[in-house]
């Protein structure tokens, strides 16, 4: 009997041959040339993460990365976030008004503290086009969280405007580099290396913020934060 990790890793898996095939059906983020002082904004919910694991992904991947190739953008230490729930992708001018804020962080204040903790269990990378990702399963909790969310956010006429690989068994990533040019094979087998080298102990997610921000969580406004029971 399948596991719901097994369901999650089918979508994984799925999600690797859309990037094989060059048919991705999701929503990227295209490539710019300042990324710090990209002007398009999202309103997104994650979490940020615990300085043990992001020390684990500076040291155990990004610096050996950042060797091969030190001209990409990858992520310091206090841009690294979890994605948890996109409401509005990003775009200059931005898909939401201050009225759709409101909104959402009703919906927030209503939803999330009736949800538990959850573990994300990160196991391999996943090299795209324009960024890498570190990719994890999760309990099952993450779903209900943003099932939950995705139906009360379409109550209030605020529904996410994101293209997803499926819409169940969603699993947790963490951008890590944004690239400024095509990556080197060299850069390629690296990843490949360092994916199959991965060994994170289980990260416990205890906490969901809501925030507006670029793609790489610069020009950062904190809109609430919310603890998982």
């Amino acid at each position: 009997m399948k596991s719901h990790q097994d369901y999650q890793k089918e979508v994984i898996n799925k999600l690797e041959q859309q990037v094989k095939s060059n048919s991705l059906s999701v929503s990227t983020v295209a490539a710019i040339g300042d990324f710090q002082n990209d002007p398009r904004i999202c309103l997104t919910s994650v979490h940020f993460p615990n300085k043990s694991l992001i020390k684990k992904i500076t040291e155990t991947i990004l610096n050996p990365l950042r060797k091969i190739q030190p001209e990409h953008f990858y992520y310091p230490d206090n841009l690294i976030h979890i994605t948890i729930k996109n409401v509005r992708v990003i775009n200059n001018p931005p898909h939401f008004s201050p009225t759709d804020i409101e909104k959402v962080k009703k919906v927030f204040d209503e939803i999330i503290p009736k949800h538990k903790q959850f573990k994300i269990y990160y196991y391999r990378l996943l090299l795209f086009p324009a960024n890498l990702t570190l990719i994890g399963t999760t309990d099952p909790e993450l779903d209900n969280i943003i099932l939950k969310l995705d139906s009360e956010l379409l109550k209030v006429g605020v529904p996410d405007d994101k293209k997803y690989v499926n819409d169940k068994y969603f699993f947790s990533n963490v951008t890590l580099a944004r690239f400024l040019k095509p990556v080197s094979d060299e850069f390629r087998r690296k990843v490949e290396d360092l994916s199959s080298r991965i060994l994170f102990d289980p990260y416990i997610t205890d906490s969901v913020s809501l925030v507006t921000a670029n793609a790489v969580m610069q020009k950062r406004n904190v809109l609430g934060n919310w603890i998982l029971r």
